[in-house]
């Protein structure tokens, strides 16, 4: 396996470090007026989420992690998987257990495409696409002159999240919503 010298890390590099695929958030070079250069590099471990800050001499390596990012479609669930298909033509389908989804399940939208990282041909971290449209299926009807300076409301959309939205937002509408904030962008 390729190994990746302290001069080569970058942003979204991915590294084994400790036995887990991680990827680097953030790579600072220190030079001290006095001693050796070393690097300071924030990690997030694919695994667990977690970010670390770990510290590297300069001229250390670390292992490259066999990490495959592939787009696949979401199909459907279960209750206990969540099943998603490659996008490439082989049709190969992938089960995802609950842990490898964290926060994207309130994102899931059935024949929307999602970022799934591979690690050992086991699926370990799903990615919802930036922007995703879901329609609202709950939300109180908002009066005319409510507020002086136009507030919200919550909305509940057909995946099941929550999202606060201006008051003329109505039930039956798709919404553009940020899935990295949660937040409403415009009507679909």
């Amino acid at each position: 396996m390729a190994n990746y010298s302290t001069n080569e890390f970058k942003g979204g590099l991915k590294v084994m470090l400790d036995g887990d695929p991680c990827s680097i958030v953030d790579n600072e070079l220190v030079k001290p007026g006095k001693g050796q250069a070393f690097n300071r590099v924030k990690l997030r471990n694919l695994m667990t989420g977690r970010v670390l800050e770990h510290t590297f001499k300069s001229g250390d390596s670390l292992e490259a992690a066999d990490v495959m990012e592939l787009e696949m479609e979401y199909l459907y669930t279960d209750g206990d998987m969540w099943y998603f298909m490659k996008t490439d033509g082989s049709f190969e389908q992938y089960a995802v257990e609950k842990k490898a989804l964290s926060d994207t399940e309130k994102w899931l939208k059935e024949q929307v495409p999602y970022t799934v990282t591979l690690w050992n041909d086991n699926v370990i971290n799903v990615t919802a696409p930036n922007f995703i449209e879901l329609e609202v299926t709950e939300t109180d009807p908002g009066l005319k002159g409510d507020t002086a300076q136009g507030g919200s409301k919550p909305a509940t959309l057909s995946s099941g999240a929550v999202v606060r939205v201006p008051l003329f937002i109505n039930e039956g509408e798709v919404l553009k919503v940020d899935t990295r904030s949660g937040e409403y962008v415009s009507r679909a």
